[in-house]
């Protein structure tokens, strides 16, 4: 069900999802942006340290995702990380996680569910504040990691009233982007389904040319 809203929000955003798997090379269906999506815990290992809870890895998936986002930012591909996509995309950053937030809550609950029942506050300058263009809003909450240290270049653009990282971006990249909550299950708001309208131009953008590049830039900082 995830993919497939997220299929759903490429669309909605004027774009064509095409889904890769293990065992496809990353840059071999021709994408112009990459959605990595939610799923497993990161395994620790890939950020140097040892696990501290009930272990649910996936090692297969995060190889292969770890290789295309790798290549995504070798491309300079635009690209949205959703939950553990965008705690993936710390990772390869050199960043590393939270692995478990129970104990670092006291104002939020831990409740996992796919209605905006938490409050997201928004870092103003960021680009995830031009393409919403608000200070607040209500997201949804799935996750029991969360990002801790940054990966290289990246900076908070989000957090919850925890304090808890909800969302990361990279100011010197096209559309580097990160969010903590699932925009996938929130296609009803404006702001959420932006997230993939904004990819997908980017995306157009970087395939076209510089000149719509350029203009591709200008709407994503105006928040349009």
């Amino acid at each position: 069900m995830p993919r497939l809203c997220v299929a759903v929000g490429i669309w909605l955003g004027g774009g064509r999802p095409v889904q890769i798997e293990p065992g496809d090379a990353p840059g071999a269906a021709g994408f112009d942006g990459v959605v990595i999506t939610g799923g497993h815990d990161v395994d620790p290992v890939l950020y140097a340290q040892e696990s501290k809870v009930l272990p649910h890895y996936d090692p297969d998936r995060d190889a292969f995702e770890s290789a295309v986002i790798d290549d995504a930012l070798a491309r300079g591909l635009p690209l949205l990380g959703i939950c553990r996509g965008a705690q993936l995309l710390n990772v390869r950053l050199g960043g590393d996680l939270h692995q478990d937030l129970r104990s670092r809550r006291r104002r939020t609950s831990n409740r996992r569910t796919i209605f905006p029942m938490k409050t997201l506050l928004i870092e103003a300058g960021t680009r995830l504040f031009g393409l919403f263009g608000l200070y607040q809003t209500r997201i949804n909450s799935l996750h029991n990691q969360s990002i801790d240290a940054l990966g290289r270049g990246l900076v908070v653009s989000g957090r919850d009233l925890d304090g808890i990282v909800q969302a990361v971006e990279h100011p010197a990249e096209r559309f580097l982007i990160g969010v903590q909550w699932h925009p996938e299950f929130l296609l009803h708001s404006r702001e959420q389904r932006g997230l993939f309208t904004a990819l997908v131009s980017a995306a157009a953008a970087r395939a076209a040319g510089p000149e719509l590049r350029d203009a591709a830039d200008r709407e994503t900082s105006a928040g349009a």
